[in-house]
């Protein structure tokens, strides 16, 4: 699976402070009726010296635990994907959906978008703008959870309007043309 340019993506990102804010949004949006298949959600796991941070697989179905194991591990349930990756100048990362095609890409160099960490060509695979993409990694090396929902223009209308009453602390929208429509 190759990089899609953003010239062919709608999005709509939501950030969140809480992983239960993200969590609920992504419940919510599911019980909407907006396609999981496309939402992804990348957040920063912490590393201490007392927990154990670790994944593994029994099967057909990813187990993680850590700080958020419970968190991660529902959501590895509802969407498809999952990725722990330590990316240098954020940590550890985790992701969940849609972005970790893309990201799995890029770590095995099929794709170079210049500039960008594996993490941020996965993000701007989901039609987010390069220089909006530094902000989002920004966010998530400070601890808060990215929530990406994608497609056509209609289905990430109805997601942005679903997202407003979310716990989101900023969402923003992006149309082929690059544009930024800010939402809250």
């Amino acid at each position: 699976m190759g990089i899609t340019s953003k010239q062919d993506q709608n999005s709509v990102v939501a950030v969140f402070s809480k992983h239960s804010g993200a969590e609920n949004a992504i419940k919510e949006l599911k019980d909407g009726g907006f396609d999981i298949k496309k939402l992804a959600v990348i957040g920063r796991d912490y590393q201490t010296e007392q927990d154990i941070v670790g994944f593994y697989n029994t099967g057909d179905r990813m187990k993680y635990w850590g700080k958020w194991g419970a968190f991660w591990g529902g959501l590895w349930g509802l969407l498809i994907g999952a990725a722990f990756l330590i990316v240098p100048g954020v940590g550890p990362v985790v992701a969940a959906g849609s972005i970790v095609a893309s990201i799995a890409s890029t770590l095995e160099g099929a794709v170079v978008v210049g500039g960008l960490s594996a993490l941020g060509a996965g993000l701007y695979s989901l039609g987010i703008p390069k220089n909006s993409v530094i902000k989002y990694e920004a966010s998530i090396k400070a601890g808060k959870f990215v929530l990406v929902a994608h497609g056509t223009a209609d289905e990430v209308t109805k997601a942005r309007d679903m997202l407003k009453t979310s716990e989101a602390e900023e969402i923003e929208g992006y149309e082929p043309s690059t544009k930024v429509a800010r939402v809250a």
